[in-house]
């Protein structure tokens, strides 16, 4: 799985691959794996990408607004992002990125993020 996500996100940042494209391989379960309570451990790379079938949360560790930490819950930053509502399922790509000096706390579709200071890694993400 994690090869073929490298191979998704190498032509999704090229524009070389269409959203039709990309439900397809969705559809067929080529490309989104079950999301992990976090992705701390997948921090390690700026710009790696990876899609994951996430249920919406209102609730769970959260810090960042826009980006958040890399031990932030993925379930909880979908729905604080507008990606997905609570309980609602669905894919979302989420890109590694630089981290923040700081993380900015606010409330968001029903759910609450905390500020936080330096945190080694950082993630953002949208509906796929």
């Amino acid at each position: 799985m994690k090869v073929m996500q490298e191979l998704v996100a190498y032509f999704d940042r090229k524009r070389q691959l269409t959203p039709r494209q990309l439900r397809k391989l969705l559809e067929q379960g080529f490309l989104a794996a079950d999301a992990p309570p976090s992705i701390a451990d997948l921090c390690n790379a700026i710009g790696a990408t990876y899609y994951f079938r996430v249920l919406g949360a209102a609730q769970g560790p959260l810090w960042g607004t826009d980006i958040y930490t890399g031990d932030s819950s993925l379930a909880a930053a979908a729905v604080h992002a507008g990606a997905l509502k609570a309980g609602e399922s669905g894919v979302v790509k989420v890109t590694v990125v630089r981290p923040l000096k700081q993380y900015a706390g606010s409330v968001r579709n029903g759910v609450t993020s905390n500020a936080f200071g330096r945190y080694g890694s950082a993630y953002k993400l949208a509906r796929v």
